[in-house]
């Protein structure tokens, strides 16, 4: 253990005499590193969220199609649905997103006559009538209302309709509450200027979820003007987008990270001639080929792990403290329009090892290789 020790405090030494080379070499790796795990910290992060969102998620919605796009869906489809067998519950919802020209945000409004599963009271409580309302923390802060305010929003006809807040809400995740906006169900359709008989979807209820698939082709073989969609398809939508637009971000840095990765072999493999005679005098001083290899390792060890820590904090601090604001535009698209929400930390620990070994173990090896073949050389020659 001794000698271990003394062996890495001479490679602390040899080190620290080349120090602004190694640390140039420590702020590019860090850099590189931090990128990469800022995309996989962000990309998990708001897979998970979506993921917390889903889990309240309708097992079925079905929504009528007009010309490939959503359209408003008439309630009568209700009573045909419900003769489906294994269908439970049946309701309509009432929901749609508003534009504030003030704050420059997109609000989601919702009913409040239907059950609305994750939402927890800070303070106050949900509208029970007419002209009431409660905001998510994000619609809270950006218009800077309180409970007992008014809230104005303007109506599909341009004239302004005042909401009392009566509370402001949260969730396990923010990006289902933080623009949300709960009115009453009548205020929903005034607001929008829905017609009466229609519904912005209906949210179906199957007793068996193996039989959703079965349930789904049922209503768009009675209902052929309709698109059903599955909780299932929803979550590898958002999966896939996420990992889409994640793949697209690596993609735009994939220069730099070639670039690194040239710059990383040459200096790990192209020894200098002092470090080729530094091993020479420590051969013919009574040192082992294997004492060298061990000092050679404890070095590419010492600056990867260091890249890689220094790395990964700048990553998780950039992420969940700064609100990924480098990468967030291009992972969250349109969605930065949103009350800007704090992302809740997730760190998927297999990625974390997974990035560990693409890039810690690869520089350690490639400093090994060249310093073996100089180790087994005979002294006088290297010198």
């Amino acid at each position: 253990m001794q000698r271990h020790r003394k062996i890495l405090e001479y490679a602390l030494s040899s080190l620290w005499r080349r120090k602004y080379k190694n640390l140039a070499l420590i702020a590019v790796f860090s850099f590189v590193i931090a990128v990469l795990a800022s995309v996989l910290f962000l990309t998990h992060s708001l897979q998970t969220e979506a993921m917390d969102i889903l889990v309240e998620a309708p097992q079925l919605i079905v929504q009528k199609v007009a010309g490939g796009r959503h359209d408003l869906t008439p309630i009568e489809y209700i009573k045909l649905i419900k003769k489906i067998p294994g269908i439970g519950k049946v309701t309509p919802r009432y929901w749609g997103y508003y534009y504030d020209s003030l704050t420059g945000a997109n609000y989601t409004l919702i009913g409040v006559d239907q059950e609305i599963g994750g939402l927890t009271l800070i303070e106050g409580e949900m509208p029970i009538e007419e002209g009431e309302c409660a905001v998510g923390r994000g619609v809270a802060a950006a218009r800077r209302v309180e409970i007992g305010d008014d809230l104005v929003l303007t109506d599909g006809q341009g004239a302004f309709s005042m909401f009392t807040v009566t509370g402001v809400f949260s969730a396990d995740s923010d990006l289902l509450t933080n623009d949300l906006v709960v009115l009453f169900h009548e205020d929903i359709v005034k607001l929008f200027n829905m017609p009466a008989d229609k519904a912005t979807d209906i949210m179906v209820e199957v007793f068996n979820e193996t039989e959703t698939p079965v349930v789904a082709r049922t209503i768009q073989r009675l209902l052929p003007d309709t698109r059903p969609i599955m909780k299932s398809e929803i979550v590898r939508t958002y999966s896939t987008v996420f990992n889409w637009r994640s793949g697209m971000v690596l993609t735009m840095f994939l220069g730099a990270l070639v670039a690194f990765c040239i710059l990383a072999w040459d200096k790990a493999t192209g020894l200098s001639a002092e470090e080729r005679q530094e091993i020479g005098i420590l051969k013919a001083i009574g040192w082992e080929t294997a004492n060298i290899l061990e000092l050679k390792f404890w070095e590419g060890a010492v600056i990867s792990l260091t890249s890689y820590l220094t790395g990964i904090i700048l990553a998780y601090l950039h992420v969940f403290y700064s609100g990924a604001s480098l990468l967030a535009p291009a992972l969250q698209g349109w969605s930065v329009i949103f009350p800007p929400f704090k992302l809740t930390p997730y760190v998927n620990m297999q990625q974390i090892f997974i990035l560990l070994f693409l890039t810690v173990l690869p520089y350690v090896a490639s400093t090994i290789i060249p310093s073996w073949k100089a180790a087994i050389t005979d002294p006088d020659v290297v010198m």
